[in-house]
């Protein structure tokens, strides 16, 4: 750590839905890999700053649950608040779920402090 901060990100997905564990994995996915291309395509210098730094210690992440589309969107538009990035992720429908079913969020790559302010107090998966 260069500073002593540590970096993480935090997907976070429906309970809700009762998605396979196949399906859950590829959304968790879908989210986790969304956030670090924002991050690559925003040409924020912060965030590719956290990005690297994640990298460096090992791309920690947690995966949380909500219960409800409402709580999912919460934790987004509150990510988007903090000026984190993060990531939306709506089903394509070609399987489980019916099209455009909002799965999952990923928060960071960040510090762990500031991401923990919107996802701290959900449960793990």
């Amino acid at each position: 750590m260069v500073d002593g901060t540590e970096y993480k990100q935090v997907i976070v997905v429906r309970a809700d839905l009762k998605m396979s564990r196949g399906k859950l994995a590829a959304q968790a996915a879908h989210a986790a890999v969304e956030a670090v291309l924002e991050i690559l395509d925003s040409g924020h210098p912060e965030w590719r700053r956290w990005l690297e730094e994640w990298r460096r210690q090992g791309q920690k992440k947690v995966v949380v649950k909500v219960d409800s589309e409402a709580e999912l969107l919460r934790v987004y538009q509150e990510a988007l608040r903090l000026g984190l990035p993060t990531s939306l992720i709506a089903d394509a429908g070609r399987t489980e779920l019916p099209p455009g079913t909002r799965t999952a969020v990923a928060v960071g790559p960040a510090p762990s402090p500031i991401v923990d302010r919107v996802t701290g107090k959900l449960k793990l998966l």
